[in-house]
């Protein structure tokens, strides 16, 4: 399955992500990032990325990672909402945002969102839902 006209839009709507990676020994870091999607993968790129740990930790092999990007449509009411992705991360050269240059391309595996509408929570609009889940299917 794909993402939903409704996840694209939010994702083209959000400038900035967290991302998970592990290092050898198993530990977690995350780090916020600016991303790029083109609708099936996502990317991530900056100054100078090899020298950050989230390329090291790919790099070193360990390709699993997840991203989240959420924000708040409102604090009052509070109205969190959210898009998490599992997936696998490599290493490779393209002309994205910064330029020509290393960026992590990430196909995502699992995905899961949340409120992308923007219903307040806590209020009884907006408890009754639960997260959308897709398992995305490897491209040819």
């Amino acid at each position: 399955m794909a993402f939903t006209d409704e996840e694209v839009a939010y994702l083209r709507s959000q400038p900035l992500a967290r991302l998970a990676t592990a290092d050898p020994g198993g530990q977690p870091d995350v780090a916020p990032v600016g991303f790029e999607f083109d609708g099936t993968h996502f990317y991530v790129g900056g100054m100078d990325p090899v020298r950050t740990r989230k390329f090291r930790n790919i790099a070193a092999g360990n390709n699993q990672v997840a991203l989240v990007i959420d924000d708040l449509a409102s604090v009052d009411p509070w109205t969190p909402r959210f898009l998490r992705i599992y997936g696998t991360a490599e290493l490779i050269e393209r002309a994205g945002r910064f330029g020509p240059a290393p960026y992590m391309r990430i196909t995502p595996t699992i995905s899961w969102s949340w409120n992308l509408d923007g219903r307040p929570f806590g209020t009884g609009a907006g408890d009754e839902f639960g997260p959308r889940r897709t398992v995305h299917q490897p491209q040819p």
